[in-house]
This record gives C-alpha cells, sequence and structure tokens, in this order.
C-alpha cells in the first residue's frame, strides 16, 4: 500500500496490528479519525494510553480493575461462595451478559494443555484452591470451553479436590463440543449455567 505520508503509512500500520484489522480497515479508520475533531482524537488517544497504563487486575479473581479488586468482587449482593471458574477475562464478560450468574468468578490464564507447553503452575490454580479453603466456598462451577484442554482441567482441579468438602459442578452441554463459551448466544449460555450437572455425572456421561 502506497501512501503519500509516512506519518499517515505509520498510524496505519498502527492500527493493522489490532486482531482482526487488514490494511484496507486500518486505512478507513485513520481516514475517518482525519475527519475528527482534535478533541475527540484526543480523548481517544488518552483513553487508550490510561487503559494500557492505570488498568489492574483483581488480586481475587483476576478480572479486570479499576483498583486493587474488581466491581463484582466488591458487590456485596453477590454470592461470594458461589465461584465460577472461566479461562480468560473473555469468558466472564460472555456470562455477565447473560444476568443469569449471580456469584463470583475465578480466571485461570488458559487451561491445562500438554501440546501447547502449559502446564498446572502456569495457571492460577493454586490461587483458586487457596480461595476455596479461606473463603469457605459452597459450590465451584466450571465454565471451561467445552474441549479436550478444558476438561482435562476440570479433571485436574477436582482431583486436587476430593477431600474436600465442596459442590464441585459444570455447565450443561448447552455449548456444542469443541465451541468458546464467548461466541456461545446469551440464551445457551444462560440454560448452560441454570441446568448445570455435578462433575461426577459430567464425566460419566463422556
Amino acid at each position: 500500500m502506497q501512501l503519500s505520508s509516512q506519518l499517515l503509512e505509520k498510524a496505519v500500520s498502527a492500527f493493522a496490528k489490532l486482531p482482526g484489522i487488514g490494511k484496507k480497515t486500518a486505512l478507513r479508520l485513520v481516514l475517518h479519525l482525519l475527519k475528527q475533531a482534535p478533541e475527540e482524537v484526543a480523548q481517544l488517544s488518552e483513553a487508550i494510553t490510561r487503559l494500557r497504563s492505570e488498568i489492574q487486575f483483581c488480586t481475587r479473581c483476576g478480572n479486570i480493575a479499576d483498583g486493587p479488586q474488581c466491581s463484582i468482587c466488591l458487590n456485596t449482593g453477590r454470592k461470594q461462595q458461589l465461584i465460577c471458574v472461566v479461562e480468560s477475562i473473555r469468558d466472564v464478560i460472555a456470562i455477565e451478559s447473560t444476568h443469569q450468574y449471580n456469584g463470583v468468578y475465578h480466571i485461570l490464564g488458559g487451561i491445562i494443555s500438554p501440546l501447547d507447553g502449559i502446564g498446572p503452575d502456569q495457571l492460577t490454580i493454586d490461587a483458586l484452591l487457596a480461595r476455596i479453603h479461606t473463603e469457605k466456598t459452597e459450590e465451584l462451577i466450571f465454565a471451561l470451553n467445552p474441549t479436550i484442554q478444558g476438561d482435562t482441567t476440570i479433571y485436574y482441579i477436582q482431583k486436587k479436590l476430593q477431600d474436600h468438602p465442596i459442590r464441585v459442578t459444570t455447565i450443561a452441554r448447552g455449548v456444542a463440543f469443541g465451541g468458546e463459551l464467548e461466541y456461545a448466544d446469551e440464551m445457551t449460555l444462560a440454560r448452560s449455567l441454570q441446568n448445570r450437572l455435578p462433575i461426577d455425572r459430567y464425566v460419566n456421561s463422556r
């Protein structure tokens, strides 16, 4: 792509580094910004800069936060003894959009995948186990992507909890095997949460 300005070219290249943004889309975005008032572009730039420099991650669950703990963990109206275990922040957003869950979360930061070099030590499993012991958790809901790696992660954590008096469940198979939670429609995800299964029944059905 031959452009008449090096500044324009650098801006297009920067936008094109974003996921799902090609050179042509990046060029359209940059040209759109050039048509906006300078103060509007400055607000966008400031928002992005502050996002990167000031954003924090909840010390309790790992979610995005403006302070040491996220708004979900600080919400006393939510069931603090009910923890939904997810792979990523995107999954929290997907579940929250259903408005059917009123507990708290724990973000693992991935799933066990030996082929990708990801083992239990690289996830926040130890922090989860510590939470369960100190927070008197009553139920643990696994809402991991329905894949072999997701099932392996569930099995590993369940084994770590086999001597702990806690109810362990997983979302129902409303989400197709091999699918991802963030792409499931809200109704399907809501029903999967409502119809969650005890882990023992889930494992025996596989």
